[in-house]
């Protein structure tokens, strides 16, 4: 008898089960680095966004060392803002401050961006930058935004710097709170878009570091021409009803 008589053929045989794994599950997008090991450079510093962004920070036990094109203004804004109790701030000029920062917010006002950044190319190269310009005008009508030929001032930074990694966050903070010390919280949120996500969160971990801010994902670099323009609706509304007018996302 052949072994095909038996009747128990391998098509009758059982394969075995092949287990199948289980999805990884999702990160949680609330589980942000520790970024209290960073130095943070503020390129524009001695201005009133870059200053106030510089002294929160600070404040906050974050090492920054502020920019300006001229090294003695920006370490007079340093020691301004360690006598009012930001302490492990310093002053240097643009260059420096680049090379020696880990994250470089970019706080210089829109008609000096490009020009800046064109001359810090190489020290912005394989740093993480966080573009805050908003391209405003300003007429009898008051405040208005304006396009860029990239589309915004952070794709114009992401252009100019094709070896730095570029996000763009803290277009909606009042530099009035930001630089007065008897306010102890800026409740707001922060939007911050990129195209890599460990970026943002480092980012979104730097704003939540300023008590009462939160950084929150909102998109990426093609979407921050919007962001950037509504600081002009933010201008009417302070300007309306006296106020230091910022955002808040609900239900995130």
């Amino acid at each position: 008898m052949t072994s095909t008589d038996s009747g128990n053929t391998s098509s009758d045989t059982p394969k075995p089960t092949v287990p199948v794994p289980a999805p990884a599950p999702a990160k949680d997008p609330w589980d942000l680095p520790d970024v209290t090991g960073l130095v943070v450079g503020v390129l524009g510093g001695t201005g009133d966004q870059g200053r106030g962004l510089a002294y929160r920070l600070a404040r906050a036990g974050q090492k920054v060392i502020i920019g300006s094109r001229v090294a003695e203004r920006a370490e007079s804004a340093a020691a301004g803002l360690v006598a009012v109790g930001a302490e492990g701030i310093e002053g240097a000029d643009n260059a420096e401050c680049a090379r020696r920062s880990d994250v470089v917010i970019v706080a210089v006002p829109w008609e000096g961006h490009a020009k800046t950044l064109e001359g810090l190319k190489d020290e912005l190269a394989g740093k993480l930058v966080v573009d805050c310009v908003n391209p405003l005008g300003f007429d009898k009508k008051g405040a208005y935004a304006i396009t860029p030929e990239e589309g915004s001032a952070a794709e114009q930074a992401a252009a100019l710097l094709p070896e730095s990694r570029v996000t763009a966050a803290f277009h909606h903070l009042s530099a009035v709170l930001l630089q007065d010390p008897d306010v102890e919280r800026i409740d707001t949120d922060v939007m911050v878009l990129g195209e890599a996500r460990a970026d943002t969160d480092v980012v979104q971990a730097l704003a939540g570091r300023i008590p009462g801010m939160r950084g929150v994902f909102a998109g990426r670099l093609r979407n921050a021409h919007q962001v950037e323009s509504l600081v002009a609706n933010l201008i009417s509304v302070n300007r309306r009803y006296k106020a230091h007018a910022g955002l808040r996302v609900t239900d995130v």
